[in-house]
């Protein structure tokens, strides 16, 4: 009997964590006030940059007295500058659930060699923050962008440590609520949640950090594009739109073009609304089909950004490659692009549920799930 394809397909087919889909209704057209071919350095460059600093301030509600850069490199950038700029002072505890986590564990324990201590949880969960001695600098991601699981809230990080908490957010920033209090640095990439262009990266720091910066010179030497401090003193400059190298004009238009968006659907409250709208369709699909499953294995840590999924059905012979061609059948169709694991993750499905993808098409992509799995079982059969 023909397995029969839903009528409906979603608008948008683009679900990718990386970069994510743009903005609804976005067209290049946004972006004509770019001032493309000026220097970032005259007064129009420093204007663009610093409102997309003050813009993100705002949204975010991080406090007046924390500094915002724009760094190279997108997350990655931000996240090392952080690593080499400020550890080393005092012993590190390096948290880990999911591929990213662990590349910085790896950057620590084998690149800077500093004494640290590494707690790692498997693929859908996360460490029990109850057991980490925030007296040390610890180091973790909020959300696991390729395993569908996050930090529920800080409530475990005690206001009176010692150490520092550096938090890679790439894929919560905007989309989650982040408390301030519990972060010393902060670091984000604006193609996730607001489906920016890549290449750029956000640092913030609180004046602990900043404490930090001007107090302790690392052991090792620094490449230009880690170095935030002159004669002891925190550059200023980089966190009022003074970028450490040349910034792309028109990503940074891009940035403002969704910073602006956001501010329209109601700031970080509609942000993060609409990403658990939509990862609402997703669990409560889960919950209704006995052959799929959440990759998280407590709702309570649940990502609604990356929402990750694993197939559970017996019938299936070589999970992997199962899950490669539910994948495929789907971008074939049109319906779904972009949708495959992350390659160090379980096999199984990645659904970007941020705040760029409308609600919609979450709901109609889920029917061409279901009919990509039964069709791939019979394909196996």
């Amino acid at each position: 009997m023909a397995i029969q394809a839903p009528a409906t397909r979603p608008a948008n087919p683009r679900f990718s964590s990386g970069p994510c889909t743009k903005i609804p209704g976005f067209s290049l057209e946004m972006l004509n006030d770019a001032p493309l071919g000026r220097s970032h350095r005259a007064a129009i460059g420093k204007a663009k940059l610093k409102e997309a600093i003050d813009t993100t301030r705002e949204i975010l509600g991080v406090p007046a007295d924390y500094r915002i850069g724009i760094v190279p490199a997108s997350d990655t950038g931000a996240v090392e500058m952080a690593m080499w700029s400020l550890l080393g002072e005092r012993k590190a505890t390096m948290v880990a659930w999911e591929s990213f986590g662990a590349g910085w564990v790896t950057d620590v324990v084998k690149q800077l060699k500093i004494e640290a201590e590494t707690k790692t949880a498997d693929y859908g969960d996360i460490v029990d923050f109850s057991t980490i001695d925030f007296n040390t600098d610890v180091v973790f991601t909020w959300n696991g962008t390729t395993s569908g699981v996050r930090v529920p809230n800080g409530d475990a990080i005690p206001a009176d440590r010692e150490g520092l908490t550096i938090c890679d957010a790439t894929s919560a920033a905007f989309a989650m609520d982040l408390p301030w209090d519990k972060l010393d640095v902060t670091t984000f990439s604006w193609q996730k949640v607001l489906g920016g262009e890549g290449g750029h990266g956000v640092l913030i720091l609180s004046p602990r950090a900043v404490e930090r910066l001007e107090n302790y010179s690392p052991a090792w030497p620094l490449p230009k594009i880690f170095r935030m401090t002159k004669g002891g003193k925190l550059n200023e400059g980089i966190f009022k739109g003074e970028t450490i190298n040349t910034p792309s004009m028109l990503c940074v238009e891009d940035y403002l073009v969704s910073l602006n968006w956001a501010k329209s659907v109601g700031g970080l409250k509609g942000l993060i609304d609409r990403a658990d709208a939509n990862a609402k369709v997703v669990w409560d699909f889960c919950a209704e089909k006995p052959w799929i499953a959440n990759l998280a294995n407590d709702p309570a840590t649940a990502s609604t950004t990356s929402v990750c999924v694993k197939f559970t059905d017996d019938r299936i012979k070589d999970g992997a490659a199962f899950a490669k061609a539910v994948a495929k059948r789907l971008e074939a169709e049109g319906v779904g692009l972009d949708l495959g694991a992350y390659r160090d993750a379980p096999a199984g499905l990645r659904i970007w549920c941020g705040s760029t993808v409308e609600t919609a098409d979450v709901e109609a992509l889920m029917p061409w799930v279901e009919y990509a799995f039964e069709a791939e079982i019979a394909a196996q059969a």
